[in-house]
């Protein structure tokens, strides 16, 4: 059954991932957020390699789903620190709207991440309106490169 509350948590969630994201963005610069949004692809591919992922627990649900957002968000976050240091520069310029823009497509790779890497949808039932925008297998493409296309269109 469809409440109102659930549809709404649900774009909530992606309201709250953008903001965080522009948030970064506005507060610590440019350059980083570019860095992040690509030790995110990093962290990702570093993850699907990742050889001891047999060892991470695998039920309950919620600690399966715990260990498997920490081991990424570790690997993500090492990827960071040296993009941070090694490729991004602060000269590059975003304007206000491309970094939303930015914010929103990270965003949505956070979460097409969530429905096809993580274990999130055996935790939570999304609406049938965020299912059809991260379902499909199909649209993780798209998400995922996402990103990437908004940097060469919209870093200068």
């Amino acid at each position: 059954m469809l409440s109102a509350w659930g549809a709404a948590s649900d774009f909530l969630i992606i309201l709250v991932l953008v903001g965080v994201l522009f948030l970064f963005a506005w507060y610590v610069g440019r350059g980083p957020f570019i860095g992040l949004l690509m030790s995110f692809y990093v962290g990702y591919a570093l993850y699907t390699v990742f050889p001891y992922t047999s060892y991470l627990p695998s039920s309950p649900a919620g600690t399966a789903l715990a260990a498997a957002l920490a081991l990424y968000a570790v690997l993500a976050g090492i990827a960071y620190l040296v993009l941070r240091r090694a490729v991004v520069s602060d000269f590059v310029y975003i304007g206000l709207f491309g970094m939303a823009l930015l914010a929103f497509f990270g965003a949505g790779f956070l979460l097409a991440l969530a429905y096809h890497v993580f274990p999130v949808r055996e935790l939570y039932t999304f609406t049938p309106a965020i299912d059809a925008l991260f379902a499909p297998k199909e649209y993780f493409f798209w998400w995922f490169i996402a990103p990437l296309v908004g940097l060469f269109f919209l870093a200068r």
